[in-house]
C-alpha cells in the first residue's frame, strides 16, 4: 500500500509514520511546508518528502503528480498559528483541503483520511456523550470551530459530487503525547510562559464546571487511522479515551488547587493577553472548550475494532512532562526551540509562523 500524509510531521503525524514504521507493506509519501532536513532520524528518514504550500492554487499540479500511484491520502495538514493572521489559517485549512481533493481528483485517488475535531460539533451537552450524528456546524466563536466545520461541509460536497470518494472522518479529541510537549508550549503558551513551574508545582488552576474536555494520546489516535486505512472505513468517527479532564483533575496533576472562576472572567482575561501579544492563544479557543460536547466512541471501537491503550490522564500527564522538559523532535513542526536567527516578531506570541 503507498500512501500520502499531508502534514506528517506534526503531532499526529509523527506519532502516525511511528506506528507505520512497523507496516513492512506501506510506503509513505510526506507533503509538507517544511520537510525534515536529511538526517532528521529514522521516523522521518524513511518517508518520500516534498514541500508545498496547500493553501497556494499552484500546489495542485505538483500534488496531483505526487498522487501517482497513492492508494489513499490521510489529510492532517491544519494550521493554528499565527492566530492574529485570520486569512492565513482559512486559507490553509480550508482551502488547502480543497485544493488536496482537486489534487485526489485529478490523480485519481478516491480514498481519504481526514484529520477531523470534536471542535467541528456544534455546541453540546457536558453531562453525556454524543455520536456522530450530532450537528456539525461548530462553534460560531471560534475559528478553528468554523474552519473545522467547514472542511466537514466541503467534504459533503465532494462526496455528493464523485460517488467512488471514500471519506472516513477522525473527529478526534485533544491529542498528547510527551514529544509534543515543545509544540504544544509554543502554539499555546508562546515563549513567556513560565513552563519551568510544570517542574515543580502550579498553585492555582483556574476551573470551570463547563471545562469538561476528553484527550486522546497521539499512538493510540495513530492506531484509529492505521485501522482505517486497512479496512474500508468511511464516515464519521469520533476518538477519544477516558476520563474526561476538568480543572479538579488539572490541578491534581499539576500539585496545586483548582480555584472556580467564571467562564466571563477567563475570557477576559484570556482575550486581554491575546490583544496585548502575551499569548498566542485566541479566546475562541475557551469558547470552544467549553461549548464541545463531550462524544461517545462507540463506532470506532464496532467498526474499527478500536480501543485506547492509554486513559486520557495518562495522556495527559505525559504531555505535562514533555512540556516541562522541552521534548520534541527533529521535524520542524515538532522541534524543541526556535532557530536564534529568527526576528523577534516572530517569536511574539500569535505572530509569525511558528513552525
Amino acid at each position: 500500500m503507498r500512501i500520502a500524509i499531508t502534514g506528517a510531521t506534526g503531532n499526529v503525524g509523527t506519532a502516525l509514520l511511528r506506528r507505520l514504521a512497523d507496516e513492512s507493506d506501506i510506503e509513505v509519501v510526506g507533503i509538507v511546508r517544511r520537510p525534515p532536513l536529511p538526517g532528521a532520524g529514522a521516523l522521518y528518514d524513511a518517508v518520500e518528502w516534498h514541500a508545498a504550500d496547500l493553501g497556494e492554487p499552484a500546489s495542485v499540479p505538483s500534488v496531483t503528480g505526487w498522487l501517482g500511484g497513492v492508494d489513499a491520502v490521510v489529510h492532517l495538514a491544519w494550521q493554528i498559528q499565527p492566530s492574529h493572521d485570520r486569512e492565513r489559517l482559512r486559507r490553509t485549512n480550508v482551502t488547502g483541503t480543497r485544493h488536496v481533493l482537486d489534487s485526489m481528483r485529478q490523480a485519481g485517488v478516491t480514498r481519504l483520511i481526514y484529520a477531523s475535531s470534536v471542535g467541528a460539533y456544534a455546541p453540546g451537552p457536558k453531562n453525556r456523550h454524543v455520536n456522530e450524528s450530532w450537528p456539525v456546524t461548530g462553534v460560531p466563536r471560534s475559528d478553528y470551530s468554523v474552519d473545522k466545520a467547514s472542511v466537514e461541509a466541503l467534504l459533503d460536497g465532494a462526496e455528493r459530487e464523485d460517488p467512488r470518494l471514500r471519506v472516513a472522518r477522525m473527529r478526534q479529541a485533544l491529542v498528547f503525547q510527551r514529544d509534543a510537549g515543545a509544540e504544544i508550549t509554543r502554539y499555546f503558551l508562546g515563549p513567556l510562559a513560565p513552563v519551568s513551574l510544570l517542574r515543580r508545582r502550579v498553585p492555582v488552576v483556574p476551573s470551570n464546571r463547563r471545562l469538561r474536555v476528553q484527550a486522546v494520546h497521539a499512538d493510540d489516535l495513530a492506531e484509529a487511522y492505521l485501522q482505517a486505512l486497512r479496512g474500508d472505513a468511511a464516515g464519521p468517527f469520533n476518538i477519544a479515551a477516558d476520563p474526561v479532564l476538568d480543572g479538579p483533575m488539572l490541578a491534581a496533576e499539576l500539585r496545586g488547587r483548582a480555584v472556580p472562576v467564571p467562564l466571563p472572567v477567563l475570557r477576559a482575561l484570556a482575550a486581554g493577553a491575546w490583544w496585548a501579544r502575551l499569548q498566542p492563544t485566541a479566546p475562541g479557543w475557551l469558547d470552544l472548550a467549553a461549548a464541545a460536547p463531550l462524544m461517545d466512541c462507540t463506532r470506532a471501537h464496532e467498526e474499527l475494532g478500536w480501543r485506547p491503550r492509554r486513559d486520557a490522564r495518562q495522556a495527559l500527564r505525559e504531555l505535562i512532562a514533555g512540556m516541562a522538559s522541552g521534548a520534541g523532535t527533529a521535524s520542524p513542526s515538532m522541534r524543541v526551540a526556535p532557530g536564534t536567527s529568527r526576528r523577534l516578531i516572530d517569536r511574539l506570541p500569535g505572530h509569525g509562523n511558528p513552525a
